[in-house]
């Protein structure tokens, strides 16, 4: 660091975290619950670093409002969720649950599988995490595209990427489909009936993304009814995914309790993204990953 002299305070609870804000200037937020009820007592605060990539969780109005700084751990988590991505897609495409229920019922029943390669993904997010499934996915000799806010050619990841407004094209070309959307207002239930509707029958979809941007009930119906074959989810609209989801008993369904991203290291990486932040700080240097409150990401 520029300077050691950095005066540490620790907070586990709501009531330590009231105690510990007023004359703090910095904030690491890993748990962000903490901060909204201290957040009335903090007089010098001006920039507040989150442990985690999404940040619909710490940004309340107050906050959004502020001209206080929000920062992200963008990156840290791109490589584990692209390859949990992946990972899925195999799973799916080789039927690992099908050869498991045979192990479970001491069956041996040779079956064909699919290939992956030359099949078409559609990645519906185009950040980091987006483009690292990208990267994965064309290395197993898959066909990308992407959907980003706005339509271009020429993408060096991706290629053709299709604008918002276009996804339906997209969902239906696609083979399967990954949500690696934010949580914003304007991503909310991106993934509806008519989406669903809109992709190819014996499509599957894969959400890294979050749980807000689909809706699950929608979802449920489209696998029931046969039109997808198959769905994998890390992240759910309530979490943990509630007993009563009939996500629970598909068995074409993979379902991870949003644990897709959390490799062997992560708080160590985590925590790296904070030094350095602070380093920056301390220098009166540019931070990196800083979020741009409106939107609900970093942008760029």
């Amino acid at each position: 660091l520029a300077s050691p002299f950095v005066e540490l305070r620790f907070a586990s609870d709501a009531a330590a975290a009231a105690e510990a804000i007023p004359d703090a200037e910095v904030v690491f937020a890993w748990d962000a619950a903490l901060l909204e009820p201290a957040w009335s007592s903090a007089r010098a605060l001006r920039w507040v670093q989150s442990a985690r990539t999404g940040v619909e969780g710490i940004l309340f109005p107050a906050f959004a409002g502020s001209d206080v700084t929000l920062t992200n751990v963008r990156g840290v988590y791109d490589a584990a969720t692209a390859e949990w991505a992946v990972g899925a897609i195999l799973a799916m495409a080789k039927d690992l649950a099908g050869l498991e229920r045979d192990r479970l019922g001491r069956r041996s029943l040779p079956r064909e599988v699919e290939l992956v390669a030359g099949r078409r993904l559609l990645v519906v997010g185009i950040g980091p995490i987006g483009r690292a499934v990208a990267r994965a996915a064309r290395a197993l000799g898959m066909e990308v595209r992407g959907v980003g806010r706005r339509g271009r050619p020429g993408d060096p990841v991706f290629g053709y990427v299709l604008g918002i407004d276009a996804i339906l094209e997209g969902l239906a070309w696609a083979d399967v489909v990954v949500d690696a959307l934010p949580a914003t207002r304007a991503t909310a239930r991106v993934f509806d009936a008519a989406a669903f509707a809109a992709m190819r029958d014996g499509a599957r979809f894969v959400n890294v993304g979050r749980g807000s941007t689909v809706d699950e009930v929608a979802l449920a119906d489209a696998l029931v009814s046969g039109h997808l074959a198959g769905a994998a989810l890390d992240v759910y609209e309530r979490e943990p995914l509630p007993p009563e989801s009939p996500l629970w008993v598909l068995e074409q369904v993979i379902l991870s309790p949003h644990a897709g991203a959390m490799f062997g290291g992560w708080r160590e990486a985590v925590v790296e993204v904070f030094l350095e932040n602070l380093d920056r700080f301390l220098r009166g240097a540019p931070l990196r990953n800083v979020v741009d409150k409106a939107a609900g990401f970093v942008v760029g």
